[in-house]
C-alpha cells in the first residue's frame, strides 16, 4: 500500500466545510500523475480521481466525501480512503501496455515543455534541436517517474565523447565540451521541471543532485590586435582570405558566412543580410566603407543567387576552414594558433574597446540580450572606475625598468 499523502485543507470534514463550493475539483497530488479531487457542492462533496495516460488526462468519480454521512467503504470515502481507491481505480483504467500504470515519458515531457517553450522563449529551434540530437535518443521511452540520479549523471558526462569541437586546444576543447554538455542538461531539467511543477511526477529529486560540470563557463576570450590581423589576412591563401576579412569586417560566424548568397548584399545602405543565423532569427549587419569596397568585389558581375564564398568552384563545407586556418596563423607567427571562432570575438572585443556600447554590439552579434556580451567583453571598455583610480593614486617610487618587451612580428 502507497504511503498516504496528508493535505490539512481535505483530510476532515472541518477543514472542507470552510472551502468555497466550487464546481472545479480542490486537485492533490498523491502519485506519479495521480491526483485526487475533491469537488465540493452544496449538498457536500465528491472524491474525483484524475490520471495521466497516453498523454492525456482522465477523470473519475470515485464517491462521495464523509462531509454528511459517515465513511462506509463502498460509496462514502474519507481522504484517506479515498487516496486508497484513487490509486486503485487509476490501475484498472489505465493503459497496461508497458506493465506500469502512469505512462508520462520524457518524450512526453519535452513535447508538453517545447509547446510552453514555443510561446514563450526566442530560441526554439535551438532548444528543440538539442532535445532531438542529445536528449530524447536516449531518454525518450523512459518513463519520468523511473528516472535515477545515476542514469542521468552518466548520460552527462558522456556527453563528452559525443559532442564536437573545433578548438585547438585541447584543454579549451574540454572546455567547451562541458560547458555545451552543461547546456543540454539544463534543457533536460527544465523540461522535467515543467513537468514536475504541472504534476506529471511527484518528486524532483533524481535529476535535481546531478550537478554540472563547474568552472567551465569562465571561458578566457582570445582576440587579435589589429597587427595581428593584419598579419593573419597576409598569411592567408588567396581563396581563404576573403572569409577571414569579412568575418573580422562582420563578426559572422563561419557557418553563416559560408551561405551568404550574392543577393544578401546591399550596397545602399551597405548592409550584409544573415538569413541563416545559430539563433534562427536573421539579422542585417552594417558594413564599413572598407567592407562595401570588399563586398564590391566579391559581388561583381555575378548572379544573385550564387554564394559569395566558394573553393575551386564548390561550396565551403564544416570544418573546411580548420586546416587553413592553422596553417595562416603560423605563417603569421600567431600563438597559440586561433580557431576561426577568434575572428568573432576579435570584432566585439575591438569595438568594446574603443567604447561602443555593449547593446549595440550584442546587436550586431546576434546575442538574443547583453548578458553574452557583458561576460565577453564588457571588461575591455573604457571604464570610468579604471579612469580615475589611475589618475588619483599616487606614486610609490617604484623606479622604472630599462626592459622593453619587443612586439612579436614587430
Amino acid at each position: 500500500m502507497a504511503r498516504a499523502t496528508r493535505e490539512a485543507k481535505l483530510e476532515t470534514r472541518t477543514a472542507r466545510d470552510k472551502l468555497k463550493i466550487s464546481h472545479h475539483p480542490y486537485f492533490k497530488l498523491i502519485g506519479d500523475g495521480l491526483h485526487l479531487g475533491y469537488r465540493k457542492g452544496k449538498k457536500g462533496g465528491k472524491w474525483i480521481v484524475r490520471y495521466y495516460d497516453k498523454g492525456q488526462y482522465k477523470f473519475r468519480t470515485l464517491g462521495e466525501a464523509d462531509d454528511f454521512r459517515d465513511a462506509n467503504g463502498h460509496d462514502v470515502f474519507t481522504y484517506f480512503e479515498a487516496q486508497d481507491k484513487a490509486r486503485v481505480a487509476a490501475d484498472d483504467q489505465v493503459s497496461k501496455e508497458d506493465g506500469t500504470p502512469f505512462n508520462y515519458t520524457v518524450n512526453d515531457a519535452v513535447n508538453d515543455y517545447l509547446d510552453w517553450f514555443k510561446l514563450h522563449r526566442k530560441s526554439y529551434k535551438d532548444a528543440a534541436q538539442r532535445f532531438s540530437y542529445h536528449i530524447l535518443p536516449v531518454f525518450a521511452n523512459k518513463l519520468v517517474s523511473e528516472l535515477t540520479t545515476k542514469q542521468i549523471a552518466s548520460w552527462h558526462h558522456g556527453l563528452l565523447d559525443k559532442i564536437t569541437s573545433t578548438e585547438i586546444s585541447e584543454a579549451e576543447a574540454l572546455r567547451k565540451k562541458k560547458a555545451s554538455a552543461n547546456r543540454i542538461l539544463t534543457y533536460l531539467k527544465a523540461a522535467l521541471n515543467y513537468a514536475f511543477r504541472y504534476g506529471h511526477i511527484q518528486t524532483d529529486v533524481a535529476w535535481r543532485r546531478v550537478k554540472p560540470f563547474e568552472k567551465v563557463d569562465q571561458a578566457k576570450i582570445r582576440f587579435l590586435m589589429q597587427d595581428e590581423c593584419i598579419r593573419l589576412i597576409n598569411a592567408c591563401d588567396e581563396e581563404f582570405r576573403p572569409l577571414v576579412q569579412v568575418a573580422l569586417l562582420t563578426g559572422c560566424r563561419y557557418g553563416e558566412l559560408v551561405k551568404l548568397k550574392c543577393y544578401d548584399y546591399t550596397p545602399d545602405p551597405g548592409t550584409i543580410h544573415f538569413r541563416e543565423t545559430k539563433s534562427g532569427k536573421p539579422r542585417h549587419t552594417p558594413l564599413t566603407d572598407e567592407g562595401k569596397e570588399l563586398f564590391e568585389q566579391l559581388t561583381a558581375g555575378r548572379d544573385g543567387n550564387d554564394h559569395i564564398f566558394q573553393r575551386n568552384g564548390t561550396l565551403w563545407t564544416k570544418s573546411l576552414q580548420a586546416r587553413r586556418m592553422i596553417e595562416a596563423c603560423r605563417t603569421a607567427k600567431i600563438e597559440p594558433v586561433i580557431s576561426f571562432h577568434v575572428l568573432r570575438h576579435t570584432y566585439g572585443s575591438l569595438l568594446a574597446m574603443k567604447g561602443v556600447s555593449l547593446q549595440v554590439i550584442a546587436e550586431v552579434l546576434g546575442h538574443s540580450d547583453t548578458r553574452m556580451t557583458i561576460k565577453h567583453y564588457a571588461h575591455l571598455q573604457p571604464s570610468y572606475v579604471a579612469d580615475t583610480i589611475r589618475a588619483n593614486l599616487p606614486s610609490f617610487g617604484i623606479k622604472k625598468s630599462n626592459l622593453r618587451i619587443l612586439k612579436q612580428g614587430a
